[in-house]
């Protein structure tokens, strides 16, 4: 009497081959999850520079844009660059902040309460340095390894001639080394003109 034995299970080299394939396809999984997770934090990175950005130029577009500095008595009033007649009583504004030499103050600062930047031409030139991103109040916002710049300039836009225009550009750069640039425009709306 002859029993014809069953093979049963598998054999060495089936088990070989399924751990060579399943081998395969896990480092195949692993690497892409590893290169997503390494890069996951861009976006949050991006989107702090953007929030940063946006933030800043939201502060620097609300200024007042005005031919006189806003601390002159004519600045709501004059319709040209000009001092006397119907012009800036005595400081024409300019690009930057203004000095303690031309109106005998201290010097006009984003952060100081008493001679703050008051036009949209003061921002020209402002930068942050890195680790250095604080708030109007000049509290840190806790934000190291980011930093920001404007820059304000002339710019016509359609029918509006260039020196009443300003082209406002925010750059702010992440710990990942790559700059976030937002661009808004501010246009010169008053005084109304007979």
């Amino acid at each position: 009497m002859c029993i014809k034995a069953r093979q049963r299970g598998i054999s060495l080299i089936e088990l070989i081959m399924f751990i060579v394939i399943v081998s395969v396809a896990l480092a195949g999984i692993l690497l892409v999850m590893n290169v997503t997770t390494k890069s996951s934090s861009d976006p949050l990175v991006r989107k702090q520079a953007l929030a940063i950005a946006e933030s800043l130029l939201e502060e620097v577009a609300l200024m007042p844009f005005t031919y006189c500095d806003p601390d002159d008595l004519n600045a709501a009033s004059a319709v040209s660059a000009t001092v006397g007649g119907s012009g800036c009583n005595s400081t024409v504004e300019a690009f930057g902040p203004e000095s303690a030499f031309i109106e005998q103050v201290t010097d006009e600062t984003r952060y100081d309460v008493a001679t703050p930047f008051d036009n949209v031409n003061d921002y020209d030139g402002f930068s942050m340095a890195v680790g250095a991103i604080h708030d109007i109040t000049d509290t840190d916002i806790g934000l190291a390894g980011y930093s920001a710049t404007v820059a304000v300039a002339e710019s016509p836009l359609l029918a509006v001639a260039a020196a009443d225009a300003l082209l406002i550009t925010v750059t702010v750069t992440g710990p990942d080394g790559v700059p976030i640039v937002v661009d808004g425009m501010r246009t010169r709306y008053a005084p109304k003109l007979p």
